[in-house]
């Protein structure tokens, strides 16, 4: 008696679905780099694919983050801030406390200064920066290069020192010449001819899969049609 059977290996199917999976994943790291573009503080996505990717597929892609300096634009908005320097403002959210590089503030009617979602602005303390009165205008408002920030009183003509914000690396370390620039806002890092250019690349290698997918799906149906018959 002769022992048979059909043996079917999963592996070069699964692996060309692995490959579109992970290629789906890449694309979407891309388009959210692209959306970020004209975003106040994005910082550019860059995926980095680990080890064995063709055994575990999209869960071998991880981000890490560009923190290149973006885009200085000037407003002339004394109360917008950026960071010529690498480098993030704390803030304090509902959330917790969170690093952002978005400086576009305003002041509450207390004098607090806030981002524009309405979280506090915490100086190199870890406390939130209030000036010690509100002023008249934003103009009264100065802050220098190294964060510190002043406002004028018109009643003595004498600048008071409302504290220094806190600036500090993506490691929580505070950052001593973050280099800031008042009445301008940092545009993200993201470079729109590179982030073009590779995308092009992933839909390539997504069809390239699909096809090989195709043909090994057709030879298995095939198989198993003439085993039926």
């Amino acid at each position: 008696m002769i022992n048979g059977g059909v043996h079917f290996t999963e592996r070069g199917i699964m692996q060309n679905i692995r490959a579109m999976r992970m290629q789906t994943v890449l694309m979407s790291i891309t388009n959210e780099n692209v959306v970020g573009f004209d975003k106040v503080g994005y910082q550019k996505k860059i995926p980095v694919v680990s080890s064995f990717a063709e055994f575990i597929g999209e869960q071998a892609i991880s981000t890490t983050t560009d923190d290149t300096v973006g885009r200085l634009v000037k407003t002339n908005n004394p109360l917008d801030i950026a960071l010529a320097e690498k480098g993030y403002f704390q803030v304090q959210s509902d959330e917790g406390i969170k690093l952002t590089r978005d400086g576009r503030f305003r002041l509450d009617k207390n004098g607090q200064l806030l981002t524009l979602e309405g979280a506090k602005v915490l100086n190199n303390m870890g406390i939130p920066m209030v000036l010690p009165f509100s002023p008249e205008k934003p103009e009264d408002v100065t802050i220098d290069l190294n964060g510190v920030v002043k406002v004028i009183n018109h009643k003595t003509r004498k600048f008071e020192t409302a504290g220094t914000l806190g600036i500090v690396s993506q490691d929580g370390v505070a950052v001593l010449s973050p280099n800031v620039r008042q009445g301008y806002n940092e545009h993200s890092n993201v470079s729109l001819q590179s982030e073009f250019m590779q995308a092009m690349t992933y839909p390539k290698t997504f069809e390239a899969n699909r096809q090989l997918y195709q043909i090994q799906n057709s030879n298995l149906q095939r198989v198993i049609s003439s085993l039926g018959s």
